[in-house]
């Protein structure tokens, strides 16, 4: 039977939307399998293993106590010997010094106020000479700036001028101890006593443990370091002032203080650098009650070779080590790599923890940050950045139109 025109037009309408709507889906199918994002690329991390260093261990003397550090590293590296407060003799005037730079600093490039010396710094000499405590001459009139006043004091360790520049400081020495004591409280140092300026009283005390934390302030310190690591130096109307350490420049010795007393024994309050690798480790200990200054200067060298050989230099990662790999769904490759060398200094077996924090990536340029690696020893960090080996680029149009399913997830 022929159809009606009715069925016609019926069939050709059903035929022009059927069409139509095809080439609407395909209008809408290019673009959205062309220009539609690639799914993030998980990295498959694999993060390097840092092998553990020897132990370390410090032959500290058997006598008094002992006690050693590294600036930038946890703790004590070692201790030994009384846990208990001992005298510290002329160390007293680390104390002295620091004490007199918090109330009179001393300004980058200058030498402090001038001080003129009176009639009773002149008996303050005689006094302390009498004592056969470590002076210095002076006389009134004698006109001395800030900055030599401490290098008198804590190069040649006089006594006399310990006592002077406390008074000029603060006035009186009853001022100076309050001040002293405010001062080492602040600083946390509260095993310490200070009842006098010099050191000459045994009742200056102190732990080891708190000497090296004093040390490590002495030696952050820009005025007092640099005088402790002077050997000898020309002041007028003294004359040559040559130091009593007579470690420095032996084994890195760069400071900081003697201290004798005669009914306790040979003090020495130290810094050193130590050259390991291509780093620089700064090391303050103490070594107290001695029997001679030869038996403690030969120990602490001793001990500072122990020292150097107890730090490490640990390679880490090389430039271009992979930490990671992308693997995309069309088959390209790239990997995340560390965009430099790396290492890092330990102390002994202290372990070095790896953490790799790697991005997901999508189309990426070669060279694009990734992420990072940080390596921790103990309180030490070390970051270094990962970057894209290799471009990963679009996977191209036939690609797209090939695999809908992956391009919309579906898959």
């Amino acid at each position: 039977m022929p159809l009606t025109r009715r069925q016609i037009y019926r069939r050709r309408r059903i035929v022009f939307f059927g069409g139509l709507t095809a080439v609407l889906a395909g209008i809408a199918y290019l673009p959205l399998t062309l220009f539609a994002p690639v799914e993030a690329i998980v990295p498959e991390v694999q993060a390097p293993q840092v092998a553990t260093a020897d132990a370390a261990d410090i032959g500290l003397p058997s006598y008094g106590a002992s006690a050693i550090a590294a600036v930038g590293f946890d703790g004590l590296l070692a201790r030994t010997g009384s846990e208990k407060p001992l005298p510290m003799a002329s160390i007293t005037k680390i104390i002295t010094a620091l004490t007199v730079l918090s109330a009179k600093p001393i300004d980058d490039g200058s030498d402090g106020p001038k001080v003129t010396m009176t009639s009773e710094d002149a008996a303050i000499y005689r006094q302390y000479d009498a004592r056969g405590a470590s002076v210095a001459p002076v006389a009134a009139g004698e006109v001395y700036t800030e900055r030599e006043l401490l290098e008198i004091m804590l190069i040649d360790s006089a006594g006399n001028y310990a006592v002077s520049v406390s008074n000029w400081a603060f006035g009186s020495q009853d001022a100076f101890v309050k001040a002293a004591a405010a001062w080492l409280e602040e600083n946390g140092l509260s095993s310490i006593t200070v009842v006098e300026p010099t050191g000459l009283d045994p009742a200056n005390t102190a732990t080891a443990d708190d000497l090296v934390a004093l040390g490590e302030l002495a030696h952050a310190d820009p005025v007092i370091s640099k005088i402790v690591a002077t050997a000898k130096i020309d002041i007028h109307d003294v004359g040559e002032v040559v130091n009593s350490n007579k470690l420095l420049g032996m084994a890195g010795v760069d400071g900081i203080k003697t201290g004798t007393l005669n009914a306790f024994g040979a003090n020495l309050l130290f810094s050193a650098d130590l050259e390991v690798g291509s780093e620089t480790v700064e090391l303050v200990g103490v070594v107290l009650g001695a029997v001679d200054h030869d038996t403690l200067d030969s120990d602490v060298i001793d001990l500072l070779a122990d020292a150097q050989a107890g730090f490490h230099e640990i390679p880490l990662v090389a430039a271009g080590d992979p930490v990671a790999d992308y693997e995309t769904v069309w088959g390209e490759e790239a990997q995340a790599v560390a965009a430099d060398d790396a290492w890092i200094v330990v102390w002994g077996d202290t372990p070095v923890t790896v953490d790799a924090e790697v991005d997901d990536i999508r189309l990426t340029e070669a060279g694009t940050s990734v992420g990072t690696l940080e390596f921790t020893a103990g309180n030490r960090t070390v970051t270094v950045d990962l970057e894209l080996s290799e471009a990963v680029e679009d996977p191209g149009p036939w690609w797209r139109l090939g695999h809908p399913e992956i391009i919309f997830g579906l898959g």
